[in-house]
């Protein structure tokens, strides 16, 4: 028979969860992103192009040759809808970068703000949780989904605090914008969000003395609220939406993306990060030294349910699954408080947690400095590009199963964004994205990923490798070939294609030669002080 759970001890007061401590740690979150010009994350510079032509007139080079853009309802916008008062105020790159500090912000607070809903306040053990403001997504720039986690992880909170109150027509009468907000900020959030929603109603009636089945049915009904979305969603999905749901149960990856959630810095010190918080989880399920609260215990298994039925490819949006991993860990973290009320020991876990945070803190401070300085560098090519020119960009990276790369992968979007220039590699799936690339000339070398160059070993046989692919290039539809973060021995002397810039060990950008003009093919100094091998 079941019986109601006993309230839960309140955690003991202290400094850890007082406010001024609590803010303190908010503001410490967003230390690493005060010095970098733009936010060293992989995918970000090419959301930046998207917002330049979208923030573009219609008349302009990008609008009318290039690129084409129409506002259409996708369930994929946060960022492009918030960039345009965002750049209005203060110019899309240090607009984007606000956005970038505010949704770690608001991440931050909504994980606390969750902790002190179920437990009353601030236990020491959710500051463990907050290195995950940093998780692997967050790495990755996949900022409409981080936003809108954001966004949830907050209402979430918003939604247990009327629920404890009693004050469900107006969390009903609230609850229908949020969850529009939510799925036009990216779906993502608001499936989040009703997963939480309804495992807090489902413990809530089950602690009312319900039977599993109508504990299960009140919870739906109690959810109701979160339900309009779903017209938006026939909306999204009839009005030219494609994209394939590849790649159901792949065990192996579902594990390394797991263990991969703080993926950023080195690798025995991100896994051992990821396997200590892992064994405060296990300690929690076994009820040995911390307890797990019923209504988070819940929705991290409903979490976890969802990840492993998750593909790695959602309506055409890769690593769906992946992105879901550490939001996982963050709701088990939360759902743990110390079984001692001993404040001595509630202290020690507090210095504990906020150790490894600040700790983790100062090393990704200082990665993502060096980041940007090395992203600065490459970007120096641009002052030799005029604006509106037309650059084909490749970037030399790393086989995908190295634990760090350079997070240049599109990089060159930045062309975009600074010189108003036409720069292969925006993403243009139907349904996901409102660009569309309109440069015919470019065809077959404009989308992505024709800007990715990766070793051959790791390559896909269907696609061009370098040199093959700048020697093949369509010289009439390009004034410039530019390679980020390539090796000075990598370098190659081409036809057509004269060098006018590098990087000094690494990056080169060519001007493209009209045939007519005669010029001949400038070599390129080495260290050996030999001209580099002409490309076959």
């Amino acid at each position: 028979m079941f019986r109601p759970a006993l309230p839960p001890v309140e955690p003991p007061a202290g400094w850890w969860n007082s406010r001024w401590f609590l803010l303190l740690l908010v503001l410490i979150a967003t230390v690493p992103l005060i010095l970098p010009i733009t936010p060293p994350l992989t995918d970000l510079p090419e959301h930046m192009g998207r917002y330049r032509i979208q923030l573009s007139a219609p008349s302009s080079p990008l609008r009318s040759e290039y690129f084409s853009f129409h506002w259409a309802f996708i369930a994929n916008l946060g960022f492009d809808l918030a960039i345009v008062p965002m750049s209005a105020l203060f110019g899309l790159e240090l607009g984007t970068k606000l956005l970038v500090i505010g949704l770690v912000l608001a991440t931050a607070i909504g994980m606390l703000w969750i902790a002190a809903e179920v437990h009353g306040r601030v236990p020491p053990t959710a500051l463990f949780a907050l290195p995950l403001c940093y998780n692997y997504p967050f790495i990755w720039g996949f900022v409409n989904f981080l936003l809108s986690m954001a966004l949830a992880l907050n209402a979430y909170a918003l939604w247990l605090r009327l629920g404890r109150q009693g004050r469900f027509a107006l969390r009903h009468a609230l609850f229908v914008p949020i969850g529009l907000i939510l799925t036009t900020a990216h779906i993502f959030g608001w499936a989040v969000l009703c997963l939480l929603a309804y495992a807090a109603e489902v413990v809530r009636g089950r602690d009312a003395g319900l039977k599993l089945w109508p504990s299960l049915w009140r919870g739906g009904l109690s959810c109701l609220s979160l339900a309009p979305p779903l017209l938006l969603m026939v909306l999204w999905r009839t009005d030219d939406a494609g994209g394939a749901n590849v790649d159901f149960f792949f065990l192996r990856a579902k594990y390394v993306y797991m263990i991969s959630s703080l993926r950023s810095l080195t690798m025995n010190f991100d896994l051992n990060c990821v396997f200590l918080l892992c064994t405060l989880i296990a300690l929690g399920l076994g009820s040995v030294w911390v307890r797990m609260n019923r209504t988070l215990g819940i929705a991290a298994l409903m979490l976890m349910i969802a990840y492993a039925l998750l593909p790695r490819i959602l309506i055409g949006s890769a690593y769906a699954d992946m992105r879901l991993a550490p939001y996982v860990i963050v709701i088990a973290l939360i759902a743990l408080a110390p079984k001692s009320p001993s404040r001595r020991q509630a202290a020690i876990v507090a210095c504990a947690a906020t150790a490894l945070f600040v700790w983790r803190i100062s090393l990704l401070t200082d990665d993502f400095a060096r980041r940007d300085a090395n992203n600065q560098h490459q970007l120096e090519a641009l002052d030799h590009i005029p604006p509106n020119s037309r650059v084909f960009v490749q970037v030399a990276l790393p086989c995908l199963n190295r634990w760090q790369t350079s997070r240049m992968d599109h990089l060159g979007a930045i062309a975009i964004v600074r010189r108003d220039a036409f720069a292969n590699g925006q993403w243009t799936a139907p349904g996901a994205q409102l660009v569309r690339i309109q440069y015919r000339p470019a065809r077959r070398y404009a989308e992505d990923p024709t800007e990715i160059m990766r070793p051959r070993e790791c390559s896909s046989r269907r696609r061009m490798t370098y040199p093959t692919i700048i020697n093949t290039l369509p010289h009439n539809a390009f004034d410039y070939a530019w390679i980020i973060d390539m090796p000075r021995d990598r370098w190659n002397s081409f036809p057509g294609l004269v060098p006018i810039w590098t990087g000094g060990d690494r990056g080169i950008l060519y001007k493209v030669v009209p045939p007519a003009s005669g010029s001949a093919t400038r070599p390129i100094e080495t260290p050996s002080g030999k001209s580099p091998r002409t490309a076959a």
